[in-house]
């Protein structure tokens, strides 16, 4: 009888420690997943005024550029409202991508020339939502925008040793100054830095640097991960 009532108290003691551990990372889960929403969130007003300050610059002096700039940002609006996800294939987040950069090659025309680099292999590895689209709107607003010669904006993306490697890269003004790095280093990238590390933890890394050429360039590393149907595809 003693053995039975051991038993059976160690087996319930046992349950409840699990149930305890379930609760506890589900949880930690639901903390997670409300950080990301929030720091997503954070993303959507800074970008929006930044694009709606764009438009209302160019109301008076080109109304067909600012009708065409309302059509993209409401394109842009959709496509974002339809991805409740915090990670997408690298396809969906360019599809994203050109959205924005189609409302700033309207702005500034032939100031701005984009230059895209994308393994073909890479389109269907998983990145965080709006990754990409606040370091473009970065390089374009302290980068490109403030030099007088037109810019290029470079956007790569390559697999390499069970890696994801990305770039956003401008020959802007580049870091001349610490208040310019300051700017740099906005809302866009301490955003996205903290986005990674929440998905991927030390496993990613952003570094943003200033080559001797000019320009800055910000360099992603994510480990590579695919959506369950593309791995299905490539089996």
């Amino acid at each position: 009888y003693l053995m039975i009532a051991c038993f059976a108290h160690a087996f319930s003691y046992y349950r409840r420690a699990r149930l305890r551990e379930t609760e506890a990372v589900a949880l930690n889960a639901g903390l997670a997943r409300a950080k990301l929403d929030a720091l997503r969130l954070q993303l959507q007003p800074h970008f929006l005024f930044n694009t709606l300050n764009a438009i209302s610059t160019l109301v008076h002096r080109d109304p067909a550029a600012a009708d065409e700039l309302i059509g993209d940002l409401s394109e842009l609006l959709r496509l974002s409202l339809q991805t409740a996800d915090h990670e997408v294939p690298l396809a969906r987040e360019l599809e994203l991508l050109d959205c924005y950069l189609a409302i700033e090659q309207t702005r500034l025309g032939s100031r701005l020339h984009i230059v895209r680099e994308i393994d073909p292999q890479a389109s269907t590895a998983l990145v965080p939502t709006f990754l990409l689209q606040p370091l473009a709107e970065n390089a374009i607003r302290h980068g490109i925008e403030p030099r007088l010669a037109p810019g290029t904006l470079t956007i790569r993306a390559q697999l390499e040793e069970g890696k994801l490697r990305l770039l956003v890269a401008d020959n802007g003004v580049g870091l001349k100054t610490n208040g310019a790095r300051g700017d740099r280093r906005g809302i866009g990238i301490a955003n996205t830095e903290q986005r990674l590390r929440a998905l991927h933890g030390d496993a990613a890394s952003l570094q943003l640097t200033a080559p001797e050429s000019g320009g800055v360039r910000v360099e992603i590393v994510l480990p590579v991960r695919f959506t369950p149907s593309a791995l299905a595809v490539s089996a």
